[in-house]
């Protein structure tokens, strides 16, 4: 056993997200046979992920805020702290804040068998999409 060594908080990449978004990662694979990892990621008002699907799915369990999580059918539900959200592996999804408040949530997912293949980001969300709801 023992304690983490914590890893510096990062910005995520503007090609992968829209608005200022930032990770803390705490869980991070040790040995190759470990797939379980996860984060804090904090949204500022108004961030949001592009596209993406995760290869084994994800689970985003909401911390502050009101996170705003939208579908390809069109669909943006509102998640509460204290909230879960499941998204099933290879379903296409965003995430992101309300445009007034900052958003943070725990993000956990597992690694495909093929690290590079675990998440699939895809284009940005429009402004309308992000609207819908």
């Amino acid at each position: 056993m023992n304690i983490e060594p914590r890893i510096p908080t990062v910005k995520n990449p503007p090609e992968q997200f829209t608005g200022d978004v930032w990770l803390d990662p705490i869980i991070v694979p040790h040995d190759a046979d470990q797939r379980m990892s996860g984060g804090l990621v904090r949204f500022a008002p108004g961030a949001r992920t592009a596209w993406h699907s995760h290869a084994r799915g994800q689970y985003l369990r909401v911390t502050e805020g009101t996170a705003l999580v939208g579908t390809r059918d069109g669909r943006v539900i509102e998640a509460e702290p204290g909230q879960t959200v499941y998204t099933p592996p290879g379903e296409e999804h965003w995430h992101g804040a309300t445009a007034d408040c900052f958003m943070q949530h725990l993000a956990l997912l597992e690694g495909a068998d093929d690290p590079a293949d675990t998440t699939t980001w895809l284009e940005h969300v429009s402004d309308e999409e992000y609207r819908r709801r």
